[in-house]
């Protein structure tokens, strides 16, 4: 007996509005409309790549693994923080134009590109590595509960896209709030049973420009593409602070 042949995936196009800046002829940055053949399995990053590929090479754009887990990809798209490679189209209203522009809050460098640095360098200040002051006991390991794991389980799922700390706004109007992804990563370690220098950070984070500067607004927690509880990892550094210990 035949069988049917599988159906042929159609083609449909979708227009992408997206906001331009080229530093040597730009004064401010402008919107540039593309109308882009897609199919239903693609992505906007994949639009964005027909887009530089096939008419405009001077487009400009970060992305690496295309998987969700680099996080390189962040971007605005249809007004919300998310990650060009995690958004297919088919799943946006293809019936209106699609507008993509720079995450917000951090000084644009190239049409879709942020300069990170600000991003990064209060990631650092948080101190998010791991302190041991101590051998560890009856040999190499520092042996962890599965109970003590599981109370930082969470943050430990950021890839740094910075989504989070750009759909902040505080951190829009205040350049020297830490942001949510430093929080986090700093949640990560102050929970964790191993870490010997919680009392730092919480010391660091006990400032002005600290854990409470979040006026909850959970915008952080919405834009996480890996679904990170952000704003009850920031409530948990706050009750840490006021108890003066993890």
């Amino acid at each position: 007996m035949a069988t049917a042949a599988p159906a042929t995936i159609q083609a449909f196009t979708v227009t992408l509005i997206i906001r331009r800046f080229l530093p040597e002829v730009d004064d401010e940055a402008r919107w540039e409309s593309f109308d882009v053949e897609v199919y239903s399995t693609d992505r906007v990053l994949d639009a964005l790549h027909k887009i530089k590929w096939e008419q405009d090479g001077s487009l400009s754009f970060r992305r690496s693994c295309a998987h969700g887990i680099c996080g390189s990809d962040a971007m605005r798209i249809n007004g919300r923080n998310r990650l060009a490679c995690k958004t297919l189209i088919k799943d946006l209203d293809i019936t209106q134009p699609i507008y993509v522009e720079a995450i917000k809050g951090l000084p644009l460098e190239k049409d879709l590109i942020v300069d990170m640095e600000p991003f990064f360098a209060a990631y650092r200040e948080v101190n998010p590595f791991l302190v041991s002051k101590t051998n560890p006991k009856k040999g190499k390991e520092r042996i962890q509960s599965i109970a003590d794991r599981e109370i930082f389980d969470d943050t430990t799922k950021c890839i740094l896209c910075a989504a989070c700390t750009t759909s902040c706004p505080v951190f829009w109007t205040d350049g020297q709030y830490f942001g949510p992804a430093a929080i986090v990563n700093a949640h990560r370690f102050i929970f964790d049973s191993r870490d010997e220098d919680s009392a730092t950070r919480l010391e660091i984070l006990n400032d002005k420009e600290g854990v409470w500067r979040c006026r909850t607004t959970f915008n952080c927690t919405d834009a996480c593409p890996r679904g990170i509880q952000v704003t009850q990892a920031i409530a948990e550094v706050k009750q840490a602070v006021l108890r003066g210990r993890r």
